[in-house]
């Protein structure tokens, strides 16, 4: 959050409310399909999250902001599939070691551990879950999750930012507290289940 409010340079309130009033009803279209496109890339949708609740709130930022990120996840997986295996572990750059530790054999634990664990963007989730063969029905429901907490807890933040008052201050803490403990939750299923299959046959 730190490098964030250092580095990231977003228009002003009053303007992006502005800009998503002139689009009408088609506004919140717009906003999924960008988002969409957001999490199909490495930019970090950290910044289309913030930003849902700053122009929507919390309520109506939170569902559009899911269904953005749930058909940008979604695109991403099917176009990993398409590439294989190989080419897609070549482009994941300096994420390919850690997606292919937690995702190889894999499954729901490892993709929900890899959406809530810091540092881990979408898009290396998104393509290595589709490279390595995880299951479609896995993928998504572990992304619809996992994806939920850390989703709700940005938008709160840009929703404080819009409006700081006790409610969105609240709404922000404890948010965070949820998206620490379900990421140490995951991660120590993640590790029950590793255990159990490198254990050796009795």
């Amino acid at each position: 959050m730190l490098w964030l409010a250092l580095n990231v340079r977003l228009p002003s309130l009053d303007e992006m409310q502005a800009e998503i009033a002139d689009l009408g009803l088609w506004g919140p279209f717009f906003f999924v399909g960008l988002y969409a496109v957001v999490a199909v890339t490495p930019i970090p949708v950290t910044i289309m999250a913030v930003a849902a609740g700053m122009i929507f709130g919390l309520p109506v930022g939170t569902v559009l902001s899911m269904i953005g990120v749930m058909i940008g996840c979604l695109g991403g997986y099917g176009i990993a599939r398409g590439l294989g295996r190989e080419t897609v572990m070549r482009r994941l750059g300096s994420h390919a070691e850690v997606v292919e530790e937690r995702l190889g054999d894999g499954g729901f634990y490892a993709v929900c551990t890899l959406r809530l664990m810091p540092g881990i963007p979408y898009w290396p989730v998104n393509y290595g879950s589709g490279a390595l063969g995880i299951s479609s029905r896995d993928f998504l429901i572990a992304t619809a999750l996992s994806a939920l907490p850390g989703q709700v807890s940005l938008i709160a933040v840009g929703a404080f930012i819009a409006d700081p008052s006790l409610v969105t201050a609240l709404a922000v803490v404890i948010s965070w507290i949820v998206v620490i403990a379900l990421t140490l939750l995951a991660y120590r299923r993640w590790r029950a289940t590793r255990t159990s299959q490198d254990a050796p046959a009795g």
